[in-house]
C-alpha cells in the first residue's frame, strides 16, 4: 500500500465565484456545482465509514492500514473544507443545496449498522468518483476558458480521488465484505447518486432560467454522450465493478499521479515546504 499525502491546495476561494464560472456554459456549471454541493456530507460519511471500518479490524490487521487511513481522512477532510468554501459562494448566488441535507438524512441510520455496509457504500462511491476523476483529467478541454483557480480545484480533487481509490475497497475486503453486498451497494449507489445529481443539476438550472433552453440540452448531450463524453467513456469501467475479480488498483491510470507531479507548486504537502 502507498502512503497518501495530505495536501493543502494553494487557492483563492475568498474572491467571489461568477454565476456561470465554467466558461459561460450553464449546464456544465450547474453539473459541477451540483457535485460540489454533495461533497461536504459525502466526504464526512466516507471519513466516518473508513474510521469505523478500521476500528473494527483485529488489532494485528489494523496496523497495516494505519498510514493509509490517516492519509485518506486527511485528503477527504481537505476536500470537504475546500468545497464548503466554494459552496458558500453558490449560496450567495441564490442556489439552494437540497442534495446535501437529503443525503445526510439518508446516511444517518447507516452509521449504526455493521460497518461493512458503510464501507461497501463508500467503496462504490469511490469507484464512481475515481472513474469520473480520471475522465476529467483525460479531457482538459472540459475546462477550456475556465478561470484557472476553478480548473485547479477540480483537477486537484480529481487527482486525489484517483490516488485513494483503493482505500475503502481494501478495508471492505479485509473485514470480510462479500461480493453479493458489494454488487448490491453499487446498484443502490448508482441509482441514488444519479437521481440526486440530476435533481440538483436541474434545480440549479431552473434557478437560472436555463433548464429548458436548447443550449442547455445541447451541452448536456455533448458532455454526457458525445465523442469522448462522460457516460460514453466510463460505462465500461463502471460495469467492471461487478466482476468477481475486480480490484480498483487494476483500474487506475497514471493521469492523477502525473498531474500531481506536474503541478506540485499548486499545493503544499503537510509536513513539508511547498514545492517551488
Amino acid at each position: 500500500m502507498s502512503t497518501l499525502a495530505i495536501r493543502r491546495l494553494l487557492i483563492d476561494l475568498e474572491t467571489e465565484v461568477p454565476r456561470h464560472w465554467c466558461a459561460g456554459d450553464p449546464f456544465r456549471t450547474a453539473f459541477f456545482d451540483a457535485l460540489s454541493m454533495s461533497f461536504p456530507v459525502g466526504e464526512q460519511f466516507f471519513i466516518d465509514a473508513v474510521r469505523n471500518g478500521h476500528k473494527a479490524l483485529p488489532a494485528e490487521a489494523r496496523a497495516r492500514f494505519d498510514d493509509e487511513v490517516k492519509g485518506f481522512v486527511g485528503q477527504e477532510a481537505t476536500h470537504r473544507r475546500i468545497h464548503g468554501l466554494f459552496n458558500g459562494h453558490l449560496e450567495k448566488l441564490g442556489y439552494v443545496n437540497d442534495w446535501g441535507p437529503r443525503a445526510a438524512r439518508r446516511v444517518e441510520p447507516l452509521m449504526t449498522m455493521d460497518p461493512r455496509h458503510a464501507l461497501g457504500i463508500t467503496a462504490a462511491n469511490e469507484h464512481y468518483t475515481a472513474i469520473f476523476a480520471e475522465w476529467l483529467l483525460r479531457h482538459p478541454e472540459v475546462f477550456d476558458g475556465v478561470e484557472p483557480r476553478f480548473a485547479l480545484m477540480w483537477r486537484w480533487h480529481a487527482a486525489e480521488e484517483s490516488e485513494h481509490r483503493c482505500m475503502a475497497f481494501d478495508l471492505y475486503q479485509a473485514l470480510g465484505g462479500n461480493l453479493r453486498w458489494r454488487r448490491r451497494w453499487m446498484w443502490i449507489v448508482t441509482v441514488y447518486f444519479s437521481a440526486d445529481l440530476i435533481r440538483q443539476t436541474a434545480s440549479n438550472l431552473r434557478r437560472d432560467g436555463e433548464l429548458w433552453r436548447w443550449r442547455t440540452v445541447r451541452s448536456a448531450a455533448r458532455f454526457m454522450f458525445g465523442k469522448g463524453g462522460l457516460f460514453r467513456e466510463t460505462f465500461g469501467q463502471w460495469r467492471r465493478y461487478f466482476r468477481a475479480d475486480f480490484h480498483p488498483g487494476r483500474e487506475g491510470s497514471d493521469d492523477g499521479v502525473r498531474w500531481l507531479r506536474e503541478n506540485a507548486g499548486a499545493y503544499a504537502v503537510v509536513g513539508r515546504e511547498p514545492a517551488r
